[in-house]
């Protein structure tokens, strides 16, 4: 099955992209496979990440960035990451919802994933998708993060250009600061701007920058936007594309994409060591041994990490 989908994703067959979608978030037999044969076919997508706080309006910017995108004669696949049913354990399909207006336009594909458990605000299978989304031909991938506020910095090690969504309510600066979201961004649109402390928002967030700006060449634009009206969605596509430009200019994009490939493999190796650990050493069983020992002070967490970590030397050796 899993070569009849590779022919027919090279072929832009969008049936046959959802069922290899399916294949790779349910871990189907076949599925590393299927992504091995078609890694060679990609590398051309763009890879643009929307994250922020729940409610900051991140699927309407999709939505009208995406217009732009498709206006211009290109391919948009977007992977929108939603919360996890807790009857289906699939994805809520909110994004997709408010989505609604570019499902029947060409050249746009839509999946709503559901996190399963991931805590980075992305779901666990998303860089795989995108492997199949740039090898089906899409010129950009813009991946929405599930909104979780605090702990969603996986996106920075899966896209290209990571754009922060705020509003003026919440103290969302200060939640960003804390967050770390700040240090992955690198456009700032803050949302819902006809709303009251906008544009305190938008000199607090222009202060918190200026430190960024002397350690970089990059002059992190920060916009005003109403994703509902569409107010700044032309300013904020353009920035983008600017800070395209400017890693390709300058060099960084090269950088930029050996520095998430090498974050990749060493993900993909630990996960592999993780798994082989477990099943070859009963690694659960050593921890239940060890943890009862910690439990009943007759060693230090340290010390029984010691003998677990020189138990496996042994067994490698």
């Amino acid at each position: 099955m899993k070569h009849e989908l590779v022919k027919s994703i090279l072929n832009r067959d969008k049936l046959a992209l959802s069922r290899a979608i399916s294949t790779v978030e349910n871990r189907l037999a076949g599925y590393g496979e299927m992504l091995d044969i078609l890694y060679p076919h990609g590398g051309r997508a763009y890879r643009i990440g929307i994250t922020g706080p729940p409610g900051a309006g991140k699927s309407t910017l999709v939505d009208q960035i995406t217009s732009r995108i498709l206006n211009l004669g290109k391919k948009v696949g977007i992977i929108a990451v939603d919360p996890t049913s807790p009857f289906s354990g699939g994805a809520l399909l909110g994004d997709r919802v408010r989505m609604g207006g570019l499902a029947g336009r060409e050249g746009v594909f839509i999946r709503s994933m559901a996190t399963r458990g991931s805590l980075g605000g992305l779901a666990v299978a998303t860089k795989d998708v995108s492997v199949l989304l740039d090898a089906f031909g899409m010129d950009y991938i813009m991946m929405e993060t599930i909104g979780v506020g605090q702990i969603e910095l996986d996106i920075a090690d899966a896209c290209d250009t990571t754009v922060v969504v705020l509003v003026p309510e919440s103290g969302d600066s200060i939640q960003a600061m804390k967050a770390g979201l700040m240090e992955i961004a690198d456009v700032i649109a803050v949302n819902k701007a006809d709303r009251q402390g906008a544009t305190q928002l938008s000199q607090e967030l222009q202060f918190t920058f200026q430190l960024r700006k002397r350690q970089s060449d990059w002059c992190y634009p920060i916009l005003l936007t109403e994703a509902v009206s569409g107010r700044g969605a032309d300013e904020l596509w353009q920035a983008i594309c600017s800070h395209r430009d400017y890693l390709e200019r300058s060099g960084d994009f090269e950088v930029h994409r050996r520095r998430q490939i090498k974050s990749r493999v060493k993900e993909l190796l630990e996960a592999r060591i993780r798994s082989h650990l477990e099943k070859e050493l009963h690694l659960d069983d050593l921890l239940d041994g060890k943890a009862d020992k910690v439990f009943k002070r007759e060693m230090s967490p340290s010390q029984a990490a010691d003998e677990i970590f020189k138990h496996i030397r042994e067994y490698g050796a």
